[in-house]
């Protein structure tokens, strides 16, 4: 039998999904802020996710995202095919702060990864894009030896105009705004809910309860279970 939250989800017509690393955890993913998350164990990892690092390590750069980001053999989970799904019927879209293509895998359409792809990869010289798969094995382009990087937002970089874009135009069309896997702390990601339609409801679903500066509907349970559940319905 479907909640009040799951038939809120199934009645709406344009769904925005906001989401995090949250998602992306029962995929086998850590997460980054968590007990046992990257910026946990690694102290110094805003430092070496910035672009400063790699101005100043380029292979150092190169090192700790091969060993640390790249998860291959991941596969998406019920919260990334529901919502898929939900894009490939034109009833939604999504505004992800993930990096790790599982939504692209998944076959999301109205997707907007607003702070770019770990498996979209250009060469800092000729601007060629290379497969992934080559830029795990070297970060030098293979044709003229420039520098390879996956195109992505590190810190001290700006977010792509075409991303804000594309979100901004998402969130005015809304009628329901769903936040999953976010603790909604990053900015400007976080943000972008202030230019959403007025008229749209809000709602979060997440363990932990969040605190937001509006009025929502807090759905405190675990996010495979809820989305599980919609299937189910």
């Amino acid at each position: 039998m479907l909640t009040t939250a799951q038939q809120t989800l199934l009645a709406a017509q344009h769904i925005v999904f906001m989401t995090g690393a949250g998602v992306s955890t029962p995929s086998g993913i850590p997460d980054y802020r968590s007990k046992n998350g990257l910026y946990t164990g690694h102290h110094n990892a805003e430092y070496y996710l910035s672009h400063a690092y790699l101005e100043s390590d380029p292979l150092g750069f190169y090192q700790y995202l091969k060993d640390n980001l790249y998860y291959p053999d991941a596969r998406p989970n019920v919260i990334h095919t529901v919502m898929a799904q939900l894009t490939q019927q034109g009833r939604a879209g999504v505004i992800t702060q993930n990096i790790d293509n599982l939504y692209g895998v998944a076959k999301t359409e109205n997707l907007v990864e607003f702070h770019g792809n770990l498996y979209q990869i250009y060469c800092t010289t000729c601007g060629q894009t290379v497969a992934w798969s080559d830029y795990l094995k070297s970060p030098y382009h293979e044709q003229d030896h420039g520098y390879l990087r996956p195109d992505v937002v590190l810190y001290d970089e700006g977010i792509k105009q075409q991303n804000v874009d594309q979100a901004l135009a998402l969130l005015k069309q809304a009628d329901l705004v769903v936040i999953c896997g976010t603790s909604m702390r990053v900015y400007p990601f976080a943000g972008l809910l202030d230019y959403r339609n007025p008229a749209a409801k809000v709602m979060a679903i997440n363990e932990e309860v969040l605190h937001l500066p509006m009025d929502f509907d807090m759905v405190q349970q675990n996010a495979v279970e809820f989305f599980e559940g919609v299937t189910r319905g």
